[in-house]
């Protein structure tokens, strides 16, 4: 159940749309393999959709959840039960609202236990314990992003981040609360953490433990060991900590990480890992974070990521160039606009090789299905950037045409594609968590600088590249992602960043059907919600 209740931090009572009237919504515990059925009832006061992230959904677009994509909203009054079709999905995914900022407020942990039988890849923990970083604001996420797309300006900052809901004892109200996650001296503790942040990267870390971070985005990675991770928007991270330190409290913190001129607030949040049968205060007050503009630690942490071939993931099958039918390239940035009715005369959007995306009001795979409804969507989303120019060099004085429209990517069942995702530095610059609903892909290929396409791709891992669903994008600096498209439907692809997201750094891939029935849609169900104005 979907309604508003009034929650209370920082000294201030705000009133949010939530889920089940708790902040972060309720979590979801499965098995892999099973379908689950979630029966969403509306009774606030706008529609919104849901979005199960990282679940591959397969044949079965129409409970992927993104507004005016894959559904129209869920109308205040009414309800919608979601199919969602578990496969080789395992470890930490989680559900979020995906309608204009509301899920900022709703959003929950979807945890998929190993099948029966099945075991873990690495000593099986004593107890796991969820940990979800968010945004926090003073006021209605779903206002702030509408105030702010009508004046053309950036929505503004966060008032604090918390961590499970906790902003924990850095903020200066006497009456906030602070997470705290009990342990037992000498056992293993297998943490599920999530960033639900609306556009921050984190670093996190627990003082003086250490952290094995044992997967990402449902999908196992080899082990290895930091003093810190980093994960952006949209991602998921299974960390190993053990509890192996003298009896005492030690916090555990977040900050964010940013590589952009358009910097966030540069707050710590703290929670407290507390050791049972400990007493007094804090054993280590010093939390040692890389600072916020630590780009050698996000580079640094990224680059230990790797594959791990063990029974419990999918069997690596990266394609090879032989493969690869459709190359995209596309290019990442922040425009401007003219705007009268805006402060500034003029209002940011966002592009996609030069393409912003505009959200349609007829959802493009209703639209895609019936094949009787014109003007919803083009299929011509430029391959390449119209333009090309130094993406990462001085862009000060520089700019580019920008076009508006809702043009989608259109590739056969089964082919080989390959996405090479360039950041610029038009507008803020900075680092883009680029997430794509459908599928895993395989992260292949990073560099600095401007993507050659004659020598770079020799830089490929095509050995064992991560198996993801949301990719970190640095700034000044290209990835190259790979996947076969055998999931047949309209699946949305933007950055998790809500802002740019907001302002139309988005695109959609539609995979055609197979020949077979096996490898083709699913009809709709008959409850679908209906289109505004339909």
């Amino acid at each position: 159940m979907v309604r508003e209740s009034n929650f209370t931090k920082l000294c201030n009572t705000t009133t949010l749309l939530v889920v089940n009237d708790s902040y972060p919504g309720p979590e979801i515990r499965v098995h892999r393999c099973d379908t689950v059925f979630v029966n969403v009832h509306n009774q606030g006061n706008y529609g919104f959709t849901i979005h199960w992230h990282g679940v591959k959904q397969r044949r079965n677009p129409w409970s992927d959840g993104p507004e005016f994509i894959t559904q129209c909203p869920i109308q205040p009054g009414t309800n919608f039960t979601y199919e969602i079709v578990l496969s080789d999905e395992i470890g930490t995914l989680w559900w979020h609202a995906h309608s204009d900022w509301t899920r900022g407020s709703v959003h929950g942990a979807f945890i998929i236990l190993p099948a029966e039988n099945e075991t873990y890849p690495f000593p099986t923990p004593d107890a796991d314990q969820t940990i979800i970083l968010e945004s926090w604001y003073d006021g209605d996420y779903k206002q702030i992003i509408d105030d702010a797309l009508a004046a053309g300006v950036s929505p503004r900052q966060p008032s604090a981040y918390a961590i499970s809901g906790h902003v924990g004892d850095t903020y200066g109200c006497p009456n906030d609360t602070i997470f705290r996650m009990q342990v037992d001296s000498e056992k293993i503790y297998l943490l599920r953490i999530i960033n639900a942040a609306m556009n921050e990267h984190f670093f996190f870390t627990i003082a003086n433990h250490t952290l094995t971070v044992v997967a990402q985005d449902a999908s196992y990675v080899r082990r290895f060991t930091r003093d810190y991770i980093l994960i952006s928007p949209g991602q998921t991270m299974d960390v190993l900590v053990s509890a192996n330190r003298n009896v005492g409290q030690y916090y555990m913190a977040i900050r964010p990480f940013s590589d952009s001129s358009a910097a966030p607030v540069d707050n710590i949040t703290t929670g407290i890992f507390e050791y049972t049968n400990s007493e007094g205060g804090l054993n280590a007050s010093l939390i040692t974070l890389p600072v916020m503009t630590a780009t050698d630690a996000m580079i640094n942490f990224l680059n230990q990521i790797r594959n791990t071939n063990v029974s419990q993931n999918p069997g690596m099958n990266v394609p090879a160039d032989k493969d690869i039918k459709t190359r995209a390239f596309i290019a990442i940035a922040v425009n401007n606009l003219p705007c009268n009715t805006c402060v500034l005369g003029s209002r940011i959007v966002a592009s996609l090789n030069n393409v912003s995306f505009v959200s349609p009001r007829i959802d493009i795979l209703q639209a895609y299905y019936n094949r009787n409804m014109s003007g919803v969507f083009t299929e011509d989303f430029p391959l390449n950037p119209p333009v090309f120019y130094n993406f990462t060099g001085d862009l000060t004085n520089f700019n580019t045409p920008i076009e508006e429209g809702t043009r989608v990517i259109v590739v056969n069942y089964g082919e080989g594609v390959e996405m090479v995702l360039q950041a610029t530095q038009m507008g803020a610059g900075g680092s883009h968590p680029m997430h794509l609903h459908g599928f895993s892909f395989y992260w292949v290929g990073t560099g600095f600088g401007n993507f050659n396409n004659e020598t770079d791709p020799s830089t490929y891992n095509l050995v064992d590249p991560p198996l993801i669903n949301t990719v970190h994008v640095p700034g000044r600096r290209w990835v190259a992602i790979r996947f076969f498209a055998t999931n047949p439907g309209v699946w949305f692809m933007h950055c998790h960043l809500d802002r740019h997201s907001s302002w139309g750094m988005d695109t959609v891939l539609i995979v055609r059907n197979g020949r077979t029935k096996e490898t083709s849609m699913r009809p709709p169900p008959s409850t679908m919600p209906r289109c505004p104005g339909t």
